[in-house]
């Protein structure tokens, strides 16, 4: 079981999601596959396909020391499939190298054809290590077991997906957390919420129904105690200012 504190990115990279001319399948799968497994995602970024662009969300993130990214799309070999260099710019300072595995599988998939195109394919940062693609065999990578990319298409993709996940982020501790819904506003809780734990996570929801203002707060994190100790801050308030609230707990 895992305890290190983990922030998961993804970056689905494609000009024809922004478009409108495809749906993006990845965030939700991804999405999905972390929380079966207690863990939950930092960021999304959808982004264009854009060298620059990649190169400032990939640096964004390796400075996150906690960071954990998939990436979807833009490892083929067409000329606008740009993220296997920028990747090596970002992670690598730009070294590259004919992966011998990767080459040999792209050899026995396409033959003759695999020249003179979708060999470079095979062209990738330095150190990378192969995630099994389940349809043609051409593979996605990853760095320092933390950093997997992936094609854009979902039926090679999310097996990927899986096998990282399986091989190095199966499961963490169970997360416990608790929530109220109070009737009265978010700002009457403001204070309260200043000196909650930044350990801790923190949310606040207003609702607004029948004309009477509420808020439901949520206070999670691994250490119960101190989830609990936190939490009276609000319920001990709410009690002394007789302001009624309905109480939960539940585990993530």
């Amino acid at each position: 079981m895992i305890e290190k504190k983990i922030n998961f990115y993804s970056v689905i990279i494609g000009t024809e999601l922004l478009n409108g001319r495809r749906k993006d399948a990845h965030f939700s799968f991804l999405n999905n596959e972390l929380l079966k497994r207690g863990w939950e995602h930092k960021a999304s970024f959808v982004i264009e396909d854009d060298p620059s662009l990649m190169d400032s969300i990939f640096n964004l993130i390796k400075a996150d020391k906690n960071s954990v990214m998939f990436c979807f799309g833009g490892i083929g070999s067409t000329p606008d499939d740009y993220t296997r260099v920028a990747a090596a710019k970002a992670f690598t300072n730009y070294k590259m190298e004919f992966h011998d595995e990767a080459k040999e599988l792209i050899l026995n998939q396409f033959k003759e054809e695999a020249y003179p195109h979708r060999i470079h394919m095979s062209y990738l940062p330095i150190n990378a290590k192969l995630l099994k693609n389940v349809v043609n065999n051409v593979p996605g990578f990853y760095l320092e077991n933390r950093f997997f990319f992936t094609p854009g298409f979902p039926s090679m993709s999310q097996s990927m997906v899986l096998e990282a996940l399986n091989k190095y982020y199966p499961i963490t501790r169970p997360k416990y957390r608790v929530v109220l819904t109070a009737s009265c506003s978010e700002n009457d809780l403001i204070d309260i919420m200043l000196k909650v734990s930044k350990d801790l996570d923190l949310s606040v929801l207003p609702r607004f129904k029948d004309n009477k203002r509420k808020a439901v707060i949520s206070l999670s994190g691994f250490d119960k105690n101190l989830v609990d100790k936190n939490f009276e801050l609000f319920t001990n308030y709410l009690i002394i200012n007789e302001i009624e609230y309905i109480l939960k707990d539940i585990s993530l």
